[in-house]
């Protein structure tokens, strides 16, 4: 923790009006907030608790519709300027840096990320094109990305997550701001790149001395980081402290619910192990066809020889880093990818060898739950009848799928009137559980689950993996489920099949797998999972693991 020095930022009594008709009179009400030079504060919230508006507030770029009626904001001792648009910008980017969740909604798609350092500079009055191009360099260095040449003329679609995110931080210190705002940084990211992100952020911050406001929905991912963490709900702080009080001895019950939302490995009970299999990959290989300059062509092999077997009732997890190959398996296994090796037979039949695609009386039987809620929706659509759709196309008539849709719409625990609203007045894990309705409505053998929690608050996380293995023991169906978070599978499988660069490295019941792995690589996702208080169980660069392997976490 920082020494007594000068306060930083000063938020006193700040209060934050909705617009009429809202859900509660007040986005923020009453917030009192303080950051010193070189001091991470941690703001913790649900969606909807009012993190962002704080954030959006001290950049006076409240959305429209929203009014700061009360309060005060000091920054390094003088009001911040709202009033005046020009001083605004030179703060922006300036003295204070900004951090945001997704990377490509901040990055240009069309212009290389070395020329989008340096035009921030050039904003920011740094004149000569000489001097901009080596802090660009300086900056892409710093926040350790190998070969800055290559990354300086990449376009941001030629990066990873972790490294957009890298240079998303990258342009954030160009300017070496007094104030960093990090806004839900990792949220999209794997265990190891978030473990990374995490330690690349308050290694940057101790080196530039920067004070930190790091807004996040995951108690987990802030004990590593925070100095003192202040949760929030419904626009107010509930409670208060410094990381190890709160972590230790939370007293108020929202910081206790969302502590105990957190997946616990052991909560699953296994199913009978001689249960019949469904579904049974053999030696799945896909290979990816990309242009290489005007004329050539280069394969990507992004699945080798994986095998898995699903048993009828049974959850087989698919966990790995972003780009192991996991959604990859899936879509093969789906027949939306072109196989280049192997078959998947369902219930005894490859379903391969149908030369225009597997029979709609086949995939029927087997049912996707998308990572994304919203866009798995359309929005014109009443939810009803969107949960309804696969009855109609499978057969029923509008009525037998009206009544079929309100009888999942129940069973996923939405209320009856769901069926006449439309998607945008859901919540996310209202939209979630739509999802989850509309697969189930054709009452599928198999669900496939392609990290259809990862951008849920964790809450809201722990009541979908309920809701799965409340319906898997009612009706019966076995679930392929993709994630990147080994606290989830750890808490919803039974089996597990790790992916490494498109291999199985290693396969097993996940009471085994996730406790006592047998391959470096499972050791070093294993060692980047925070605990209960949210500490990674070891430091990454203390596992060898991955890094050891040459393999790129970035």
């Amino acid at each position: 923790m920082p020494d007594d020095r000068s306060e930083l930022l000063e938020i006193r009594g700040l209060t934050i009006a909705l617009p009429d008709g809202a859900d509660r009179e007040h986005a923020v009400r009453g917030l009192d907030l303080s950051i010193r030079p070189g001091e991470c504060v941690c703001l913790v919230g649900e969606s909807g608790s009012g993190k962002s508006i704080t954030a959006q507030a001290l950049l006076d770029m409240l959305p429209r519709g929203l009014e700061k009626t009360a309060g005060a904001i000091m920054f390094e001792g003088a009001p911040l300027p709202t009033g005046d648009p020009a001083a605004m910008r030179r703060l922006r980017g300036g003295r204070v840096g900004l951090i945001f969740q997704e990377p490509a909604a901040t990055l240009d798609p069309v212009m290389t990320v070395g020329k989008q350092i340096e035009e921030l500079l050039l904003v920011h009055g740094m004149g000569s094109a000489r001097a901009r191009r080596e802090r660009a360099m300086e900056m892409i260095a710093a926040v350790r990305l190998a070969e800055p040449e290559r990354i300086h003329k990449s376009y941001p679609h030629q990066l990873s997550g972790g490294q957009a995110q890298r240079i998303a931080i990258a342009m954030a210190l160009a300017l070496k701001p007094a104030l960093l705002i990090a806004d839900e940084p990792t949220t999209a990211l794997d265990v190891t790149t978030q473990a990374e992100i995490l330690a690349l952020i308050r290694d940057l911050q101790d080196e530039f001395q920067a004070g930190l406001l790091f807004i996040t929905h995951d108690l987990s991912v802030v004990a590593d980081i925070a100095d003192r963490v202040m949760v929030m709900r419904d626009g107010e702080i509930v409670e208060a402290g410094t990381r190890d009080a709160i972590f230790e001895a939370p007293s108020h019950p929202y910081t206790i619910r969302l502590l105990e939302s957190l997946p616990r490995p052991g909560s699953r009970i296994a199913p009978e192990r001689d249960r019949p299999a469904v579904l049974e990959a053999r030696d799945i290989a896909i290979t990816y066809h990309q242009r290489d300059g005007l004329f050539g062509n280069r394969d990507i092999e992004a699945v080798r020889g994986v095998s898995l077997l699903l048993k009828r009732g049974e959850t087989h997890g698919l966990v790995g880093q972003s780009g192991s190959g996991k959604s990859s398996l899936v879509r093969g296994i789906l027949q939306l990818e072109p196989l280049a090796g192997g078959s998947v037979i369902l219930d005894g039949t490859d379903i391969g060898q149908f030369a225009t695609g597997m029979p709609r009386a086949m995939r029927k039987r087997i049912q996707l739950v998308q990572q994304d809620p919203f866009s798995a929706l359309n929005p014109r659509q009443k939810a009803g009848w969107s949960v309804a759709e696969g009855a109609l196309i499978h057969g029923a008539t509008r009525k037998q799928a009206a009544e079929r849709a309100r009888q999942i719409l129940a069973l996923v625990g939405l209320p009856e009137q769901a069926f006449d609203r439309f998607p945008h007045e859901f919540s996310g894990g209202q939209r979630q559980r739509l999802c989850i309705a509309r697969a189930l409505v054709v009452e599928p053998e198999i669900l496939v689950a392609d990290e259809a929690i990862s951008a849920l608050d964790v809450s809201i996380q722990a009541q979908i993996l309920a809701l799965f293995s409340a319906l898997q023991e009612k009706l019966g169906f076995a679930m392929l489920f993709v994630t990147h978070d080994l606290r989830v599978a750890a808490s919803i499988c039974d089996e597990v099949t790790v992916m490494y660069r498109g291999e199985a490295v290693e396969q097993g019941p996940a009471s085994k797998v996730l406790v006592t792995p047998a391959h470096d690589y499972t050791r070093t996702l294993l060692n980047a999972v925070p605990d209960r208080a949210g500490r990674a169980t070891s430091s990454l660069s203390r596992t060898g693991g991955v890094s050891a392997m040459g393999g790129d976490l970035s």
